[in-house]
């Protein structure tokens, strides 16, 4: 199982621990946890009104649904990415990224650890070598790059 991160607490964990794997341009980052569990606000706000949560003192309502406890979570991997638009300033280079890092990762999800796994760029590619957003030769850079990291990771040692 491949999950997606997307709380900023699973992120700021999983960046909070040691790099698992560094390359030029990306860091891996690795968690050997389960995310933490999203708990939906009891009011849901709207632009035109606020609606409020229904009573849960009714005898004859039906019994309130709880989110799962982290431990019970299933056991697998989640990805999360983290593309700033600082290193990479058009969507279409930022969507390049995060495709290229999303069919890597279902390819060597099988030789990695369980938990959450977050990879970041840490510095922009060159533009006089990839002055196109989205090329071919950008692709097949990045495409390398990724690849190593998660070879990297598969041994467990970490890279500083």
């Amino acid at each position: 199982m491949i999950g997606r991160l997307d709380q900023p607490a699973d992120f700021q964990r999983v960046l909070a621990s040691p790099t698992r794997s560094r390359s030029a341009h990306f860091a891996l980052h690795h968690l050997a946890l389960s995310p933490l569990v999203a708990c939906k606000p009891a009011v849901k706000v709207c632009t035109k009104a606020v609606i409020p949560a229904l009573p849960t003192d009714l005898s004859t309502g039906a019994e309130p649904v709880k989110p799962a406890p982290v431990d019970d979570l299933p056991a697998g991997h989640w990805l999360g990415y983290v593309i700033p638009k600082r290193h990479a300033k058009r969507a279409v280079t930022r969507n390049l990224f995060k495709r290229q890092i999303r069919n890597l990762f279902v390819e060597h999800a099988s030789a990695l650890p369980l938990g959450q796994w977050v990879v970041r760029l840490r510095m922009p590619f060159a533009v006089a070598q990839y002055p196109s957003a989205r090329s071919d030769a950008l692709a097949a850079a990045a495409r390398a790059e990724i690849d190593t990291l998660l070879a990297r990771a598969h041994g467990g040692a970490q890279v500083a």
